[in-house]
C-alpha cells in the first residue's frame, strides 16, 4: 500500500490495497485503522471528496469492519 498524505482536519494520510479491499486511514490523532471490504469506488470517492472527514463519517464509519493497527498513545505508531 502506498500511503498518501491528505489535507483534512480529521485525516492525516490514507492508503488502499485494491486486491484485498483494505483501506488504511491515519487520523490526525495518529491512530491508524484498517477498514476491510472497502470497494475501490469508495476509496476513489474519498480521494475526491470536498471534505474527506465528512465522507468518512457518512460512508465508511460503521459500515465496514475495522481494526486499530497503531496508536501514538500506545507507542505503536512507527511514524515520526
Amino acid at each position: 500500500m502506498n500511503e498518501m498524505r491528505v489535507e483534512s482536519t480529521a485525516l492525516r494520510a490514507l492508503a488502499y490495497d485494491g486486491g484485498r479491499g483494505i483501506l488504511q486511514l491515519e487520523f490526525c490523532t495518529r491512530a491508524i485503522y484498517h477498514y476491510y471490504g472497502v470497494p475501490a469506488a469508495v476509496y476513489e470517492a474519498l480521494l475526491g471528496a470536498p471534505s474527506q472527514g465528512s465522507y468518512f463519517n457518512r460512508v465508511i464509519r460503521g459500515r465496514f469492519p475495522y481494526a486499530l493497527c497503531a496508536s501514538a498513545q500506545t507507542g505503536l505508531a512507527g511514524k515520526g
